[in-house]
């Protein structure tokens, strides 16, 4: 079981923010769930700088939610980052998008991306994706942690 790993959120959309997070708690949930709003922030929080120096404050994720269009730096590239850097490959990345082009898809998985998942029009269809997310990632998958 992995309720005790941290989950990291990338997504610059404050609404979709909010509801990730409400939809992490309506699927009862207890991991810890951070937040950034770029790519710029997702790699200061994984190196410990900047306002995420704090590596107690701020420990290390077991799994990455991404999305990909975020400004100053992509999802594409931060993607690319955690998965060239040999301490930050092992996180699970688990793209959560607007997209649903085969390309993108195609481009994500080759990237090293573990997981895509097209955002839901709906919160219910939302809440349906964090559920079977907590079914399969937190207590079926075995992730590599700490």
């Amino acid at each position: 079981m992995n309720t005790q790993i941290p989950i990291l959120v990338a997504d610059d959309d404050e609404d979709d923010r909010f509801l990730i997070r409400t939809a992490f708690r309506d699927s009862q949930l207890t991991n810890d769930i951070f937040f950034v709003a770029d790519g710029v922030e997702l790699m200061q929080f994984l190196y410990h700088q900047g306002p995420y120096a704090d590596a107690v404050n701020y420990p290390r994720p077991g799994i990455i939610f991404l999305d990909l269009n975020m400004p100053r730096k992509d999802g594409w590239e931060a993607l690319s980052e955690i998965k060239q850097n040999p301490d930050l490959k092992a996180i699970p990345v688990v793209v959560l998008t607007t997209s649903n082009s085969e390309r993108d898809i195609l481009r994500t998985y080759e990237s090293g991306a573990n997981c895509y998942i097209t955002k839901p029009i709906s919160f219910d269809q939302l809440l349906q994706i964090v559920k079977s997310f907590g079914q399969f990632w937190l207590s079926i998958a075995s992730i590599p942690w700490k």
